[in-house]
């Protein structure tokens, strides 16, 4: 399988999770948008949902595909949500935020009974940190948070978009890629990071996953957390 074939396989598992009458968080990136096009078709066919998207990206393609949408103003508690991965570890700790939607996808995730993050084969790694460890802090702060991040062992640099300039995101904020190689202990990291004035929020998922579907060759790979 391709490595997009692997992703649709996922998502389309994904879909086993969604009842009628649900609440659905819509994630953001590649593969959550394959999710969001296949639960299209099931609203096309009749099931009854209402999606809270993670970005203003997923908004629009939702809307376009005529999945009803509401806001966590309206619905604080989401029955499922369905989001994607940039890295997950045996524990299911998870890097998030290739796609710059990691502040609202954390919010979305905490309001979720089940969060079911689909991947395809690669993004599973034995130890988080192959990917940047992305950080969003209000600009103001910028500067003085990289030099924060960079005296816990990371290389630091501000995320930028196509045209040269420091990406802002939906909620207006900036994103520095915080590169720390192995992380072995990502909890540790997190706490860390939240204890720094002007960090919004960071990449890291712990403890979050209800469930990880993970398209292979050979199908899909169903991961649950264990059992403590």
């Amino acid at each position: 399988m391709t490595v997009d074939s692997q992703k649709q396989a996922a998502a389309h598992a994904s879909m086993r999770f969604v009842q009628d009458g649900n609440i659905v968080g819509l994630g953001s990136g590649s593969t959550a948008a394959y999710a969001v096009r296949f639960l299209a078709e099931r609203v096309r066919a009749g099931l009854n949902v209402r999606g809270i998207p993670t970005s203003n990206g997923t908004r629009e393609l939702a809307a376009e595909l005529g999945i009803p949408l509401v806001t966590l103003d309206e619905f604080q508690s989401i029955d499922v949500t369905i989001d994607g991965a940039d890295e997950i570890d045996p524990q299911l700790q998870i890097i998030k935020g290739g796609g710059a939607a990691f502040l609202r996808e954390k919010i979305v995730a905490s309001a979720s009974r089940q969060l079911v993050i689909i991947a395809d084969a690669s993004k599973l790694v034995p130890v988080l940190g192959k990917a940047p460890l992305p950080v969003e802090v209000i600009p103001f702060a910028q500067a003085l948070v990289a030099k924060e991040i960079a005296a816990l062992g990371a290389t630091v640099a501000i995320r930028r978009d196509s045209s040269g300039n420091p990406l802002t995101t939906d909620e207006g904020h900036h994103i520095l890629d915080c590169h720390f190689g192995r992380i072995p202990d990502p909890p540790a990291l997190a706490r860390s990071l939240e204890e720094i004035p002007g960090v919004v929020e960071h990449g890291l998922f712990i403890h979050r996953a209800s469930v990880v579907l993970v398209g292979e060759d050979s199908g899909v790979q169903e991961l649950r957390p264990k059992q403590a």
